[in-house]
């Protein structure tokens, strides 16, 4: 039994949870590599703590991982508190037996990762099998308990997940996507229902959740869930929780508002480590915005660490709030951080907040979306009549009559921009340095847009309108840009932190470093970062 502890817990090559497919985008496997990289920061954190205390030394230390899919987090964390627990349970089996029947738990996802958890724990999918390497568990599950839920439904959709009734109102011989942990208002209660023990306790919850459902949506328009489990896992009051999620919720993402605001007003929230791209963590995995994972430490609260991961870029690194005065998202960069509050500073006269006065924001040029109330589907008629409307619209251009225009018709007659509400991307990767936004053009008097684009203006001159132009194509704009833009959607909202300026000249980029007091390094940074973007006219040309 010694022998068969010992070879089911020892280093393998390869390791089998670095070769198994994901089953989604929206249900990913973390790799080994990764979830120990997580579990490095819990043990610092602990020794931080606990005066240099070592975590894995600990047999009193639970652990949950709420949404368990291959068992990697609970594989790992088992094999760090057999070495760590050597001194104080000499006995190899009875070491292995104290860590899966009192320290790890699981609630598994699907039908299947109930059983990959448990194969990658128990070493066999029943835990209180023969073959099992616990001995002391009386239930197929032992610690890692999964069964079938049903969705609540009220007016077609689920009341805890959103999820559709027309979609996951299954039969019985397929996966509802119910997840337990947040299908219940009272998860405390859920929680010992699940384990059989009242006051159920975990110091530390940890792991990967699920994204969003596969729910008829994609990319921006699928509805997100992660906020959930995220919730829940507060709720349940660990001692620290470490999660894996999308980054998106730092500035957008749909229904996040409420999440962002308390992630970002919670002070117990004390590192975040930021990966611009999500296949630097989840090789082959398409994930728009990139993903991070965070620490939050209910004992200690205090300022955020901030780490900004990019293939072999240097991280960065910085201690600093998460929500800055005037703002109402995470600023991403810390290095361009301190460019925009040097922006701030010399357009405000105080660098302390990053709220642009009312006659100085350039968002409120920038129209709503569908700005001259045309969907991106219209099609404009492709012969004009002498009172016809040009229309810039998807695929090309047409016309229309201009009786048929009813919103925003004080810009009709006027110069100004349009640019595309979607940003050139490539694919479902994140690559740096891009352009951030799509190529914007001058729209002349007597023209209008379907929702494919925003309309920026009013201008009152052709010369007008091709400074703005020039304005929006140096890289420090778009950058400022970035600063508030989740995802390719290129809404009004993102040029929140662009201050306005005269439109009376051509732009550069070296224009706008003067003037804000941008340092060399700074500089370097923004050209690692933001793409240059040509842009031709007869103003942009003198």
């Amino acid at each position: 039994m010694i022998n068969q502890a010992s070879f089911t817990l020892r280093n393998r090559n390869p390791d089998i949870l670095t070769c198994i497919a994901n089953l989604s985008n929206d249900e990913v496997f973390t790799p080994p590599e990764f979830a120990n990289r997580m579990l490095d920061t819990l043990a610092e954190a602990w020794a931080a703590e606990f005066d240099g205390a070592n975590i894995w030394a600990d047999s009193s230390v639970t652990f949950l991982d709420p949404f368990t899919k291959s068992g990697v987090f609970l594989r790992e964390i088992t094999r760090r508190l057999v070495q760590g627990l050597e001194k104080e349970i000499p006995d190899l089996v009875k070491r292995v037996d104290h860590i899966l029947t009192n320290q790890v738990y699981g609630i598994a996802i699907t039908q299947i990762t109930s059983l990959l958890a448990r194969r990658s724990l128990y070493c066999t999918k029943h835990a209180n099998g023969e073959h099992s390497i616990a001995k002391n568990f009386e239930s197929d599950a032992g610690n890692i308990w999964f069964e079938r839920l049903d969705h609540t439904w009220k007016n077609g959709k689920c009341v805890y997940c959103g999820a559709s009734q027309s979609t996951f109102d299954r039969g019985e011989g397929l996966e509802t996507h119910a997840y337990a942990f947040i299908h219940t208002d009272d998860i405390k209660t859920r929680v010992a229902e699940l384990f059989g023990e009242e006051n159920m306790q975990f110091d530390v919850i940890i792991g990967n959740p699920p994204y969003q459902l596969d729910d008829g949506g994609f990319g921006k328009s699928a509805v997100p869930i992660y906020q959930h489990f995220v919730e829940q896992a507060k709720a349940l009051d660990p001692r620290y929780l470490l999660m894996i999620i999308p980054a998106r919720w730092f500035a957008g993402g749909r229904g996040l508002d409420e999440f962002r605001e308390s992630m970002l007003t919670d002070n117990r929230l004390r590192s975040i480590a930021d990966y611009l791209t999500a296949s630097d963590v989840f090789p082959g995995v398409g994930l728009k915005g990139g993903v991070c994972y965070f620490l939050w430490d209910r004992d200690n609260p205090g300022a955020c660490q901030v780490s900004t991961h990019f293939k072999d870029w240097p991280v960065s690194k910085a201690i600093r709030p998460l929500l800055e005065e005037g703002a109402d998202v995470f600023i991403r960069f810390n290095e361009g951080l301190s460019i925009l509050k040097k922006v701030m500073a010399t357009e405000t006269g105080q660098a302390a907040s990053l709220l642009l006065p009312e006659g100085k924001r350039f968002d409120q040029l920038v129209s709503s979306l569908r700005p001259f109330g045309l969907r991106t589907y219209f099609q404009g008629k492709k012969t004009k009549r002498t009172s016809d409307l040009l229309v810039y619209q998807n695929g090309g251009k047409g016309y229309i009559a201009r009786d048929s225009v009813t919103a925003n018709t004080e810009l009709i007659d006027k110069w100004k921009i349009y640019i595309g509400r979607a940003a050139p991307g490539t694919g479902n990767k994140d690559t740096y340095p891009h352009r951030i936004l799509s190529t914007p053009f001058v729209g002349e008097p007597g023209s209008i847009s379907t929702e494919t684009y925003l309309c920026i203006g009013p201008f009152n001159t052709h010369n007008e309108a091709e400074s703005a132009l020039s304005y929006i194509s140096c890289r420090l704009t778009r950058l400022l840009i970035l600063l508030h833009k989740p995802s390719q959607d290129t809404t009004r909202k993102v040029y929140t932190f662009v201050p306005s300026q005269d439109w009376n000249r051509k732009w550069t980029d070296e224009d706008l470093y003067a003037k804000y007091g941008i340092s060399e390094s700074e500089i370097e940074f923004i050209e690692k970062i933001v793409r240059p973007m040509e842009i031709q006219g007869s103003f942009l040309d003198d």
